[in-house]
Parts: C-alpha cells; sequence; structure tokens
C-alpha cells in the first residue's frame, strides 16, 4: 500500500522530508514534487513523481498537474496521501478523496495563527484531515500536530573566527533581496569563503560569485562546516541550519519593499527568535557583531523524537460524481485563481 508524500519545492518540501521520519508511513512512498537541484538531491534513491512547477495563482500549472497526477491512481495502490503544501496539494488530494483514499494536509509552520488559500480551500473538502504547526493554529477544522522547531535547543560555544559562511536567498524567481546582499557584502571578514545562493536576485557589480541554486546535498554539507549561516527567514533554509547544528541568522524579506508577497518572513524570524534558535535581523540593521554572535551557538536535536499519529476516516471510494468530488473540484478551482 503506498503513501503519496506531495509538497512543492523549497519549504514546504523540506517540512515533509524533516517530518517524515515521525509519521510511520513505512517505505512504499512516492514523493509528488517538482524537479529542481534541490528536489534531486534530497530526494536522491527515492521514487518520485516529478510535478510540473506549481507557482501561486497559476491556474494552468494547477489543471496539468491534476491531470498528470492522475496516472498515480491507477499505476500505485495509494492508501494515504500527506501533504505540506502548498499549490500542488490542490492537484493531488481532492481527487485522491474523490477516489475515498485517506488524505492528509499538514499547514506549513509559516502559518502561525491562520491557514494559508490553499489550506481553508482543503479544509472545505470532506475528509481531509487538516493539521497545523503552530498551537496557536488550533480551532475549527485545524487540529495541532507538532511544532518542527520544538526538537533544538542551543547553547554557547566558545567564539571562534569567521572562515567559512554560507547565505541563502531561497529560490523565488520574482522576488529580489538585493537590500540584503548590499548589507552584508561589505560585512563579509577579508579572506572568508563564501557560498553565495542567490536566486533571482540580481547581484550585479557586488563582486560575488553568486549560484541561482545550489542542490540540497552540497548545502547541507557548506553548512555543516560553515561558522555561520545567513538566510532569508524561509523555513526551508532554517531547518536545513538547524538539522546541520547551526544557528542561523534570519533576515526576513519584507512585502513593503517588494521582496515578498506579504510579511510571514517576519513571523518565522520572531518565532525562532523566541525559542532562541535564530538571530534575527532586519536586513537594514545587520551587523558583524552578528556575524561573531551567530558563529558562537551551536544547535543540539533531539534524538529520538516521538512518532505522530495522523489519521482521518476515509469516506466509501468512488472514482467520478457525487458530493466529493463536487466539492472539491470547487474549492480547488475557487482557490487556484487566487493562491
Amino acid at each position: 500500500m503506498t503513501t503519496l508524500l506531495v509538497a512543492n519545492d523549497g519549504g514546504h518540501l523540506m517540512q515533509l522530508h524533516t517530518l517524515r521520519p515521525r509519521l510511520g508511513v513505512g517505505d512504499d512512498v512516492v514523493w509528488v514534487t517538482p524537479r529542481t537541484p534541490q528536489t534531486e538531491s534530497l530526494l536522491a534513491g527515492e521514487r518520485v513523481h516529478w510535478a510540473f512547477p506549481c507557482p501561486p495563482r497559476d491556474t494552468r500549472a494547477l489543471a496539468r498537474n491534476t491531470l498528470a497526477c492522475r496516472r498515480l491512481f491507477r499505476e500505485h495502490d495509494v492508501a494515504l496521501v500527506v501533504s505540506t503544501g502548498a499549490a500542488l496539494a490542490l492537484a493531488v488530494l481532492p481527487q485522491a478523496r474523490v477516489r475515498g483514499i485517506e488524505t492528509v494536509y499538514i499547514e506549513s509552520a509559516t502559518r502561525l495563527d491562520a491557514p494559508s488559500l490553499s489550506g481553508r480551500a482543503l479544509a472545505m473538502v470532506p475528509g481531509i484531515t487538516t493539521y497545523s504547526q503552530s498551537s496557536a493554529l488550533t480551532r475549527g477544522h485545524w487540529q495541532y500536530l507538532a511544532s518542527p522547531w520544538e526538537l533544538y535547543d542551543t547553547t554557547p560555544t566558545a567564539p571562534r573566527p569567521v572562515r567559512r559562511m554560507v547565505v541563502s536567498l531561497g529560490t523565488q524567481e520574482d522576488y529580489g533581496f538585493r537590500r540584503l546582499l548590499e548589507r552584508l557584502v561589505p560585512l563579509v571578514p577579508t579572506g572568508t569563503e563564501v557560498l553565495w545562493q542567490t536566486g533571482g536576485t540580481d547581484t550585479t557589480g557586488l563582486g560575488i560569485d553568486a549560484r541561482v541554486r545550489v542542490p540540497s546535498e552540497e548545502m547541507s554539507s557548506s553548512i555543516r562546516a560553515a561558522d555561520v549561516v545567513v538566510a532569508h527567514a524561509g523555513t526551508g533554509i532554517a531547518l536545513m541550519a538547524l538539522e546541520n547544528g547551526k544557528c542561523p541568522i534570519l533576515v526576513p524579506r519584507r512585502s513593503m519593499h517588494g521582496e515578498h508577497v506579504d510579511d510571514h518572513q517576519l513571523t518565522i524570524a520572531l518565532e525562532l527568535a523566541l525559542r532562541d534558535l535564530c538571530i534575527s535581523r532586519d536586513a537594514d540593521s545587520l551587523k558583524e557583531r552578528d556575524l561573531v554572535a551567530a558563529a558562537s551557538r551551536t544547535v543540539t536535536k533531539v534524538s529520538d523524537p516521538p512518532q505522530l499519529r495522523i489519521t482521518s476516516v476515509p469516506l466509501p471510494r468512488q472514482r467520478t460524481g457525487g458530493s466529493v468530488a463536487a466539492t472539491a473540484t470547487a474549492a480547488a478551482a475557487a482557490t487556484a485563481a487566487r493562491v
């Protein structure tokens, strides 16, 4: 009996990948995600259905993925579908419920007190169990599952010079974060080796060896070897830093500067800072002493985290028609135009 693990690339996939050992889904797993250097590296050796890129507000991509993913239910005896979002979940989860398959949606850890538009739409589909990763989002359809951050702790270490750094701005194509680079480049100590992963940010004239994307395994090993990690406040890179023992400097993208669609990264940075799991700074206030402070902390992880129980009540299997199909299709179509 196969489990489908569905997630957009980036932070959504990193969250699901980190959660997987705690979900008890077994070895018969097929991942569903777009093909990128990150996903190819992170899921090396796994069975993967490579989905089409599924950006927000792209109804064509949603329709293409909905059609392309139909064959998964013909080729595999799917018993469970689990997703951490975002838009790709709309293409797969409703059709799982149409077939009476047990279906679980785990809201992104970025959503602390309100679900995403995708989450709100999927919560309307009968039979989809919806979980949050924030105790503040426990109402209505939403049950609290666990926080990804509760497994980590920081401790001070002896100060050391900054000789290696990783800088990651994520892979957003439409939103640059040059404001951070302009502030950070002059602060890097002379002779420091830096991996600059800059996504869609324009780096002209900054004199850095910028890379748009970096495979997950290379990024992970570079973080492990680094003294300091500086990143936008995305859940994926934050998790990767913590997993590799680093207390990152998280710099939120701001919508007022055109760096993101909203200010959810402020919430992520605040959440981790309150847990003492990062140093949070605005791009304009970053200082060299922040690099020194980050190099003087290390992160440990709970060695045997408790298993998480995810269950739902399947509806009778049905291939077409019925109120479930109608509700699922209407919810997905209505949301696709907005997410």
